[in-house]
């Protein structure tokens, strides 16, 4: 019976996210009255697990999704962005082009929400297509890859932070791990997939071939961009490593561990990009401040998403369903992280926001996290490479990519909708070979 009104709830949250096209926190907030309600739950305490799930969810994340919002609004105002890709595509050449993109795509999706990075990049990757005379698919879809994995495998990225939050995984670690699956995904379902791609000619429309693009001098180096936009993956990565390889406490390591724990580091990367990328090219701390703070507005619905996640993860636990589905999933014979990586799937189909499919999958599979051996930090990349599967008409980023690259519904099912089933799959491989040695 908990498994069907799980089931039941699911279904309920998809009706009403695609059909009745109802917000996201709404819906959730809805489900978990449901699942309240079907399991027995007494009205106050229906109250009082969405109140925990929601206050335990977001007391770690919104420092997290604050502080990169903050950054990466600073990365795309000082034209940080812009240098990095201009850069890279002249380095890299006109032959080696799509690298050109994977790597700028990368940088930048690290500290950017990916609709972000989308809007940023895009209209720079039309001018060099244009330019170069290649198939706009074959420049744009690499760079494109290279967004989608940032968003669904790597932190500070809504999703894989609040999974690894909900897993008590280590933060660097998921990192770490992200990035080594994260290579071969990108470059499978970017450039090897995108040269298989015939007879589609994306023309886009005029308005998008006219971005703000800033004069040389305007924008600064590449050195600090580049350091800028990855200083938070360096810090937490350092530290993690440095975890490793030094186990005795000291003070030193004490240090360390502190400037690279995800909050700090986050912090310390915005105050850095405040300086390297406003104060020291002459903007005034005023202008800078107006910048970070309209930053903040553009992740009010992500916290509240999440949030609701975070809401219905606890409903599951209070009412006892995390466990029967935990004593139910104890005698499978399937992967916890095959598991994992279907139910986040699946519920990607029906819901087609990634970071509704992930979240929720989480709550779902959460009690095999703690009664199986199974790494945590695999976990949160197996449910992330779950929810980037089979992107669809129900999926937001699918119609931008369609509207920016003016294709049919056909085309772009054949190109993006392919593309990041690639992702999924081959970052469910990449897990799965990962657990072998981990």
């Amino acid at each position: 019976m908990p498994l069907l009104i799980v089931i039941f709830g699911i279904l309920l949250l998809f009706i009403l996210i695609a059909r009745f096209k109802l917000d996201a926190f709404i819906s959730f907030i809805t489900v978990c009255i449901f699942v309240g309600l079907f399991q027995g739950m007494q009205l106050q305490s229906i109250v009082e697990s969405i109140q925990k799930g929601i206050g335990d969810t977001l007391g770690f994340l919104v420092l997290i999704l604050g502080f990169g919002a903050m950054l990466g609004k600073l990365v795309a105002d000082s034209g940080a962005a812009q240098r990095i890709t201009s850069k890279l595509i002249s380095g890299f050449g006109v032959k080696n082009i799509q690298w050109a993109v994977v790597v700028a795509g990368f940088i930048v999706g690290v500290p950017m929400f990916y609709s972000v990075g989308f809007v940023i990049l895009i209209p720079l990757v039309f001018t060099v297509a244009a330019s170069s005379g290649l198939p706009l698919i074959y420049v744009g879809l690499p760079m494109l890859a290279s967004l989608s994995v940032t968003h669904g495998f790597l932190p500070p990225h809504p999703a894989p932070t609040a999974i690894s939050s909900m897993f008590n995984a280590d933060i660097g670690k998921t990192l770490l791990y992200g990035i080594i699956i994260a290579i071969p995904a990108i470059i499978i379902a970017g450039p090897l997939f995108t040269r298989t791609i015939k007879n589609i000619n994306a023309t886009p429309l005029k308005e998008f071939y006219n971005p703000i693009i800033l004069k040389d001098e305007q924008m600064p180096g590449m050195g600090v961009s580049v350091f800028t936009a990855l200083l938070p993956v360096i810090l937490i990565i350092f530290s993690s490593i440095f975890n490793i390889i030094f186990t005795d406490e000291s003070f030193l390591k004490e240090i360390i561990l502190f400037i690279g724990s995800p909050v700090i580091a986050m912090l310390l990367s915005v105050l850095v990009a405040i300086y390297t990328l406003g104060l020291s090219r002459g903007k005034k701390m005023e202008e800078l401040m107006n910048s970070v703070s309209s930053s903040v507005s553009s992740i009010t619905m992500v916290l509240l998403i999440i949030s609701g996640a975070g809401a219905l993860k606890q409903i599951l636990i209070d009412s006892g369903v995390s466990d029967y589905i935990g004593a139910s999933l104890d005698g499978s014979q399937i992967s916890p992280l095959i598991l994992a990586w279907l139910i986040a799937s699946v519920i990607r189909v029906c819901v087609g926001s990634a970071t509704v499919a992930g979240l929720t999958a989480a709550g779902i599979v959460l009690p095999l996290v703690s009664s199986s051996e199974v790494s945590p930090e695999l976990m949160v990349l197996a449910i992330g490479s779950g929810s980037l599967m089979l992107s669809h008409v129900n999926d937001a980023g699918f119609w931008m990519f369609k509207e920016y690259f003016n294709l049919t519904v056909k085309e772009t099912l054949s190109t993006w909708t392919v593309m990041e089933t690639i992702v999924g799959i081959t970052g469910l491989i990449g897990v799965l070979i990962l657990n072998i040695f981990i």
